[in-house]
């Protein structure tokens, strides 16, 4: 008996000893490439509230209950999950460098601390992604020998996770937004005269539409007394057929229960007001449509929700101001959540 405890305390020395000797640190990493521009990846890492969209968490346990807290997205932003089967965690962005790279920490400040890592690196038009993951055993030398079963766990889901990433991120709409400068505001409703017109979809024909617009528009306001109070305005920009329609319009003070509201042709309105996406577009009215279609771009990626029709508001008098130096907003009214 002395014998075999003798042997089973070597065996359990020879094991601690063996633990102690296995890497600490054990590291995981896998990539993709994916045909997206890396803004539309950097926002669908950046906000934990896109993930159950693509993370293999919820694939692996599709009644796990997820709360978000914190900020809305990148640093500070926390997401913790308790399911039956992926057990419970927490999870939180501890870096963010827009396009670049999401670092995170997972369960911070417990005994199972780890990192977690997006870097993003951009090809023509692509972006490859490679999600790394990095833990720290310790004195835990049980973990030390499970560390290689376990990464070969969380390589699969990584792997799987980054092909439901691919498979979002292109099915969304492709302009690279990185380079215009939007953000979100609250925007007052205003008074304005406006013109409903249409024209052929092309630049010079906008053009030529949105002259007459404006000058009636003007007559309107010196008949009735009215003051101009801001920049002209582009707004509920459609197609009807083979025509873009949209109403031309410029803020106005001054109105009296006198002004007439309802004309034939110009009439008093109203603008939005409420939450807003606005993009600055600097340059010629000509590549407006390109900003729009980043905007959009930048709205799906997101996830945000359109709730009314966008307007352009043309801040710079073309007759002083340079075509390149043209400055326009560009506002879509938004969902408050």
């Amino acid at each position: 008996m002395q014998k075999l405890l003798y042997g089973v305390g070597a065996l359990v020395a020879l094991l601690i000893i063996i633990g102690f000797a296995l890497p600490r640190r054990h590291h995981v990493e896998v990539s993709v490439e994916i045909d997206a521009h890396p803004a539309t990846v950097f926002a669908l890492l950046n906000d934990f509230r896109r993930y159950p969209l693509w993370s293999p968490l919820v694939d692996t346990d599709p009644n796990v209950r997820i709360l978000y807290s914190g900020n809305s997205t990148g640093i500070g932003a926390t997401m913790s999950w308790d399911g039956t089967i992926v057990g419970s965690g927490t999870q939180t962005i501890v870096e963010s460098k827009p396009f670049e790279r999401v670092g995170i920490v997972m369960n911070p400040g417990e005994p199972g601390e780890a990192a977690s890592e997006f870097a993003l690196l951009a090809g023509t038009g692509t972006t490859i992604v490679t999600w790394g993951f990095d833990a720290d055993y310790g004195m835990n030398i049980v973990g030390r020998y499970f560390a290689p079963m376990l990464g070969g766990i969380v390589a699969r889901d990584f792997h799987d996770g980054l092909a439901n990433l691919k498979e979002l991120a292109e099915s969304l709409p492709g302009a690279d937004f990185s380079n215009i400068e939007i953000e979100r505001i609250v925007v007052e409703p205003i008074d304005i005269a406006l013109l409903s017109a249409s024209s052929r979809p092309e630049p010079a024909a906008i053009s030529e539409a949105m002259g007459a617009a404006y000058f009636q528009i003007l007559t309107f306001i010196d008949a009735e007394k009215l003051e101009d109070a801001g920049s002209p305005l582009s707004i509920k920009r459609r197609f009807s057929g083979a025509e873009l329609v949209f109403d031309a319009a410029i803020p106005v003070r001054g109105i009296t229960d006198a002004t007439p509201r309802d004309g034939a042709t110009v009439r008093i309105g109203t603008t939005y007001g409420g939450p807003v996406i606005r993009a600055k577009h600097v340059g010629p009215y000509r590549t407006l449509s390109e900003t729009h279609r980043k905007i959009l771009a930048f709205l799906a990626a997101h996830g945000i929700e359109r709730n009314g029709d966008a307007w352009e508001s043309y801040v710079s008098d073309p007759g002083d101001i340079p075509e390149g130096e043209l400055l326009t907003y560009i506002y879509y009214p938004i969902s408050s959540t």
